[in-house]
């Protein structure tokens, strides 16, 4: 069976890192602590008294002053490898945490997870090649010395970089090693562990490199394990749940957050604030409790970029310079459905296309349209076709040697609802405006990823009420912009007037549009 040596580093909040001590190795695993040597001397000594009588518990040998984006983080590390690799030798994983992480599963969940799964788990990405890098600096991480530390001495930090790109002063990677990215939470096996240790002795120019980049504490671990382990052996992800802010920050969980976090593919969750004794209560007495079973998704992520994304509706990226200066056309007439129930807007426009004379694309910008391929990699992502949307249409009109084009937009879609309504073209708009029942409501959850057929019902109830508030906010967002030419047709409205609507969005008569909205089955799921 598997044992455990956890890897705790740690600065602040001396009476949370003995109680995380005491809990994880309550269960007969390990803890090796590395104290900054930042923090107060009182602060360190009271936990080395709170812990000298167990046995389970050892501290790094050397004591370091750390800093983000420093080398002192990686040095810390090893420094704590070091210390469980000699105390503990049966010991078979060790795993990286902090005093912010806390664990969502069970102790004999997380042994049983990897007694099954003989991997190293930690996230692992070309650096030069992959996206994990979102914003600033990138390969000049790697290829210019960095001495100084960017939060607290910015001026010498930026300084000294600007004098070695103005002389030249770039190196070279060590030629041998494919440099790799990815989160400095990691859980490795032990033969893992062993093997970078003697790869540092051996290989001192690797390790001189790193202690000069930047934020190395993402890139050392993630670049060893790659070039050490075979790529079977290793699972590009981290066993610690974090999630970041859009400017960078990891969200912070508290008291209101337990079935959210037991929900999540995670073992450990990172970060809990210290002030949630609640929740780091219930984490505890879970983490002790023997429990075996756990329902568990992997929409965690989503379900946070969903709630911290509401209320943002109308922010955008400014046009481009291309997009202002140019038209769909004067002499051209674009009629644009807007519904949320795609299946609705399509059975509708079925039974307008043998009337109107007239091309249907219906979602263009929302799904894939394989017929018209010949176009050109425009429609060869979503967001491209959004970003090009005039040119697209003008690409439309042409193809079909026409000057009437009707499609269909999801009301998310507001960006390119008001940017057609101010063109110079004739744009007409038709809302069906739908009922949004729970079952409904859920299967769209699951549609865009907030939810799965395992999300706890307590997650569940509390989201309905935001997704629904959220769609009819979408029209309301829509309403709002007051545009000309807009209708609306209401499932279970008047028929009169959703047949007047219809029919002077369509340009038909009262009798063809009352054949359409008089058909029962238009609005059914």
């Amino acid at each position: 069976m598997s044992k455990i040596a956890y890897i705790l580093l740690c600065h602040k909040d001396p009476d949370g890192i003995v109680a995380q001590a005491n809990r994880l190795t309550a269960s007969g695993d390990f803890v090796s602590i590395h104290f900054d040597a930042r923090a107060k001397p009182e602060h360190f000594q009271f936990i080395r008294s709170e812990l000298e009588d167990n046995p389970n518990v050892v501290f790094a040998a050397k004591r370091i002053k750390c800093g983000w984006g420093e080398w002192s983080l990686v040095q810390a590390t090893l420094y704590a490898v070091q210390a469980a690799l000699d105390a503990f030798a049966t010991a078979t994983h060790f795993y990286m945490i902090s005093s912010d992480c806390m664990p969502v599963k069970s102790s004999e969940y997380i042994h049983s997870f990897l007694d099954e799964n003989d991997k190293d788990y930690i996230e692992s990405f070309d650096f030069f090649e992959s996206e994990w890098i979102k914003t600033g600096i990138k390969e000049e991480r790697l290829i210019y010395r960095h001495f100084f530390n960017e939060r607290t001495q910015k001026w010498l930090f930026y300084k000294s970089f600007e004098l070695q790109k103005r002389f030249g002063l770039s190196r070279e990677i060590p030629s041998d090693i494919r440099v790799r990215i990815g989160s400095q939470w990691w859980c490795l096996r032990r033969k893992t562990v062993e093997a970078i240790v003697r790869f540092i002795l051996e290989r001192p120019d690797v390790l001189k490199f790193f202690k000069t980049t930047w934020i190395p504490d993402e890139t050392f671990f993630q670049t060893l394990v790659a070039h050490l382990i075979a790529d079977k052996e290793i699972e590009k992800r981290t066993l610690t749940f974090l999630v970041f802010s859009d400017y960078g920050m990891p969200a912070t969980f508290y008291n209101d957050h337990y079935e959210f976090l037991v929900a999540q593919n995670y073992m450990f969750a990172r970060k809990v604030s210290a002030d949630a004794i609640k929740l780091r209560q219930r984490l505890g007495a879970l983490y002790n409790s023997g429990r075996r079973s756990f329902a568990v998704s992997d929409q965690g992520r989503n379900l946070y970029r969903f709630v911290t994304e509401r209320g943002r509706t109308g922010m955008r990226y400014a046009p481009r310079f291309w997009e202002l200066e140019t038209t769909i056309g004067r002499e051209r007439e674009l009629s644009i459905v807007v519904c949320k129930k795609w299946h609705v807007a399509k059975r509708i426009l079925a039974d307008l296309r043998p009337i109107v004379e007239t091309p249907v694309l219906e979602y263009i910008f929302n799904e894939d349209v394989r017929e018209l391929s010949q176009l050109g990699g425009i429609l060869s992502n979503h967001s491209k076709k959004a970003r090009h949307r005039r040119a697209l249409m003008r690409m439309l009109y042409d193809y079909y040697e026409t000057d009437r084009l009707i499609i269909c937009l999801d009301p998310t879609n507001i960006d390119l609802l008001r940017d057609f309504a101010s063109d110079r073209s004739e744009t007409r708009i038709l809302e069906i405006d739908c009922r949004f029942d729970d079952p409904y409501i859920i299967g769209h959850a699951k549609r865009v990823g907030l939810i799965s057929d395992t999300t706890p019902m307590g997650t569940l109830v509390g989201l309905l009420p935001s997704i629904k508030n959220d769609l009819r906010q979408e029209l309301e967002t829509i309403r709002d912009c007051e545009f000309e030419n807009y209708f609306r047709i209401v499932d279970g409205g008047n028929t009169v007037r959703n047949t007047e609507a219809l029919a002077k969005f369509a340009n038909i008569t009262t009798q063809q549009a009352q054949n359409i909205v008089s058909k029962q089955w238009i609005f059914n799921d």
